[in-house]
């Protein structure tokens, strides 16, 4: 069988060489074949008539002659064996003339290389039938002679080089009889090269490959951008709508403004550029511009409305509801520039110790607001008193907020509250401690009377530039822009009053004046503002110095504060903060309500009245989001309280210190809950305690430990349990410790 096929291609080629079948002129190609590959190809192929091979050796001067006629633009890799007659099987069905395009110069002698072991008869499945000549077209001009480009130096005889042995292998498996193919390279003005083929094998080259030259379209093509659930750029509803786009200027609904053509849409998103596209189209054909739009356009427009016929009746149907929904709105909104924001808290709270507890009060059976410090004539030590435990209460607080806008950029805040909470904890203060320990923020009045609708805050914030801003008002929050924590707001986190701020902040809780609000950059942020005292739930009798005229703005008592906050992450707020304060004295004395950083009563020692003080307080405070639901917060203040007696005693000063640390457990159990937990001393006095009337018990340091769950049950309703244990209560250090417990149900809309 070696013999016969041997000689079988030995007679066809020197056959087709000598000019029998096509003349090919003076063309002759050395083959130098090497075989690494097994000695056993297990191949199917066709029997093939015997011939004698000398003559044709001898015409053709070709050294082997199991290469067949192999076409590529450059050299090409073939991993098979190639057969004495080379067949190959098209997946496709092949006219009378298959063709493949080389689009080059073919040099004198073509170079391809074949990396396969050549079996005598070479198989290759090709599922489908093979016409008598298979047409390879080449879609240039042939020379005489076929060149092939090879990028490197030719030789004058130009090998292909096949990687096998020159022994030929020995055929393991029955061969087939094959029909004779005819393999034809047309478009030569001069000369064709026909020869029998049997099979297209997997052929890569430089410049193609096989996938090239198939001829075969089998994948299935859709041909409704209907059956797509999403539109892909080549989907020629896609490229009609892009054309559309471009040349009407009609945008797909993107705010960037960008048509987005490298990628797909939904069809529901297609189906809003399309609509915009409608629309532009229309308001053309309406306008002067009408001629200029192409018929060819309206008929791509009316096909795409056809295709998305149902996404654009959704869509349609979905903005007239959204229109009809706007409308109704406008027509019943509170107003157009005014956003109404609202909370409503109910107070369920109760406290008690296991024996009575010390105050320092002339008398401890006034109700804690009317309490009043002094001293012992004979000794002159601070009175102290016994109170017993209070009783629960229950108790509301409503804040109303109106938020105007004029520009879009600027804010007019009104916040209007009432209430009439009074926290059980008050029971146990000593005189100018009120509404200090153990008593929750929102467990409060608002206003100096019980269900007294006040004027909380009104202020004005307007930017200068970007980053810089400013905010005037009769009225500012200072807890509103200084002092903050992301842990310790009232809402949500730590829940006292000596928790939710420093208490060595401020003299000034509202007050009037103006700030400057600067962000510096991403990390850095300063904010920087005076403010004169102006509290809502003080008498303006006696306080608010602000508004009196014979102390106005710059005289009584206010404050200057000055805070950098630096946020080298989005987890991580480290602020600075200082403010320097002028206190105004009451009846001689320096004293809370308005006393901050000093929490108590103080006189000059011996009972002797004062003058207005100044204060200087420093203040750090942090929050660390740590992990998705831990966090670390805490705070550190120190403050020096400068007195000056109108005596002949001499002047002092009364140094005091806060400090507090605390964890955090976002999401704890639900989604949006906050657990925090912490260890505080609200005020430490580590200098002029004999100045003290009231505040500095026996020496002793009171220290707190709170817990505040915030739970949320829907968007707008939520329930706050929290529990405050406190020990040294009133700086006694034989007080008994005192437990409060608070549940809080809130409301926001």
């Amino acid at each position: 069988m070696v013999n016969n096929s041997t000689s079988v291609k030995a007679f066809w080629l020197s056959f087709l060489i000598s000019g029998a079948a096509v003349p090919l002129g003076p063309i002759a190609a050395t083959a130098q074949i090497q075989d690494t590959s097994t000695p056993e190809v297990a191949l199917e192929g066709s029997a093939v008539p015997t011939a004698t091979p000398d003559a044709a050796l001898a015409a053709g001067k070709i050294e082997i002659p199991q290469l067949a006629a192999i076409t590529a633009e450059t050299n090409s890799a073939v991993d098979r064996a190639l057969p004495q007659t080379d067949a190959a099987w098209v997946n496709s069905a092949l006219p009378d003339t298959d063709a493949a395009t080389v689009d080059r110069a073919l040099p004198k002698q073509d170079i391809a290389t074949v990396d396969r072991t050549l079996p005598q008869t070479d198989a290759a499945t090709v599922d489908r039938a093979l016409p008598k000549q298979d047409i390879a077209t080449v879609d240039r001009t042939l020379p005489k002679q076929d060149i092939a480009t090879v990028d490197r130096t030719l030789p004058q005889t130009d090998a292909a080089t096949v990687d096998r042995t020159t022994t030929a292998p020995e055929i393991t498996e029955a061969i087939r009889e094959l029909p004779p193919q005819e393999l034809e390279i047309a478009n030569s003005p001069q000369s064709q090269q026909v020869a029998e083929a049997s099979k297209v094998a997997d052929i890569s080259s430089e410049t193609g490959s096989a996938d090239d030259l198939s001829i075969q379209e089998d994948a299935a093509q859709v041909t409704s951008v209907s059956q797509l659930s999403d539109v892909r750029p080549t989907d020629w509803a896609f490229q009609a709508l892009q054309s559309l786009v471009e040349r009407y200027g009609c945008i797909a609904g993107y705010p960037d403004g960008t048509f987005r053509g490298n990628r797909a849409m939904t069809r529901y998103e297609f189906a809003a550029g399309l609509n915009a596209c409608l629309d532009q189209i229309t308001q053309q054909l309406g306008g002067s511009t009408g001629n200029l739009v192409k018929r060819e356009d309206l008929l791509a427009l009316q096909r795409l409305q056809e295709e998305f016929a149902a996404e654009l009746a959704t869509l349609r149907g979905r903005v007239d509801a959204l229109e009809a929904r706007t409308a109704e709105l406008e027509a019943n909104q509170f107003s157009t520039t005014t956003k109404l924001n609202a909370f409503a808290w109910f107070n369920l709270t109760g406290a008690f110790a296991s024996k009575r507890v010390r105050v320092e009060a002339t008398n401890g059976k006034a109700a804690p607001l009317d309490r009043v410090a002094g001293r012992d004539p004979v000794t002159n030590r601070p009175i102290v008193q016994k109170v017993d435990d209070p009783e629960i209460t229950f108790s509301q607080l409503v804040w109303l907020t109106l938020t105007t806008s004029f520009t879009g950029k600027d804010e007019l805040i009104t916040q209007l509250a009432v209430g009439n909470g009074n926290s059980p904890a008050n029971q146990y203060t000593s005189t100018g401690l009120f509404n200090t320990f153990g008593t929750p923020f929102l467990d409060q009045t608002a206003g100096g009377n019980p269900n007294e609708v006040i004027l909380r805050e009104l202020s004005y914030r307007f930017p200068l530039s970007n980053s810089l801003q400013v905010v005037v008002g009769p009225r500012i929050n200072f807890y509103r822009y200084f002092d903050n924590n992301r842990f310790n707001f009232f809402v949500d986190g730590a829940s006292s009053f000596n928790s939710n701020n420093s208490p060595l902040l401020s003299a000034t809780r509202r007050g009037a004046g103006a700030l400057v609000l600067w962000d510096i950059g991403r990390a850095l942020k300063l904010r920087f503002g005076y403010l004169g005292e102006s509290t809502e739930f003080l008498p303006t009798s006696v306080f608010n110095s602000a508004s009196n005229p014979s102390q106005g703005l710059f005289g009584g008592t206010n404050t200057t504060t000055a805070e950098l906050t630096f946020s080298p992450s989005n987890r991580t707020n480290l602020r600075f903060l200082y403010s320097r304060s002028n206190i105004q004295q009451i009846g001689g004395l320096i004293g809370s309500p308005n006393s901050k950083p000093l929490n108590g009563v103080a006189d000059d020692g011996f009972g002797g009245r004062l003058g207005n003080a100044t204060a200087n307080t420093y203040s750090f405070n942090f929050d660390w989001l740590v992990a998705r639901r831990f966090g670390l917060f805490g705070r550190y203040g120190y403050a020096e309280t400068n007195i000056f007696p109108k005596t002949n005693r001499p002047d002092g000063t009364i140094k005091n210190q806060s400090y507090q640390l605390g964890l955090a457990f976002p999401d704890l159990f639900k989604e949006g809950a906050v657990l925090t937990v912490s260890y505080l001393v609200p005020f430490d006095f580590t200098g002029g305690r004999r100045f003290l009337v009231s505040g500095g018990g026996n020496g002793g340091t009171q220290y707190e430990i709170e817990a505040t769950y915030y739970l949320p049950l829907t968007d707008h309703i939520s329930i706050v349990p929290a529990f405050y244990a406190i020990s040294n209560a009133n700086n006694f250090d034989n007080n008994p410790t005192i437990f409060v417990g608070n549940l809080r149900t809130q409301f926001s809309f």
